[in-house]
């Protein structure tokens, strides 16, 4: 006899950071765990949303103050800035970043290496000033 109930499907690698950081910027203000639970609206344990935010505060995505016995937190950066992150983390873990940047920049798209370009170029303009 087989088990007609349906699993729930597995999550991609940082899609929960990804739902929790966006229900957090849909915030006023400060949120707790259990309004981003409730915001997700799926099954989702409250000790999961837990675990994911500290997971994002040790990644500096977000930030948390004092709330009674709880914590409120505020997203610290965006999807892009976790995203940022993320990658300057493997480039780190590497011995050869010189390496890792020449793969890395000889893998791009025209567009992408033209847009990486310009925004080099900003960030230098910007240094200078």
């Amino acid at each position: 006899m087989t088990d007609q109930r349906q699993r729930p499907r597995r999550r991609g690698q940082g899609e929960l950071e990804a739902l929790v950081l966006s229900a957090l910027s849909e915030a006023d203000g400060p949120a707790s765990a259990g309004w981003v639970q409730e915001r997700l609206g799926e099954d989702l344990a409250y000790t999961t949303v837990i675990t994911i935010l500290t997971r994002l505060l040790a990644k500096g995505a977000v930030t948390r103050e004092r709330a009674g016995r709880s914590f409120a937190w505020t997203p610290a950066s965006d999807q892009a800035g976790l995203a940022a992150h993320k990658m300057r983390k493997v480039l780190d873990a590497e011995s050869d970043r010189e390496a890792v940047l020449a793969s890395f920049v000889t893998s791009l798209q025209p567009d992408d290496e033209r847009l990486l370009r310009e925004l080099l170029g900003r960030a230098k303009g910007e240094r200078e000033d």
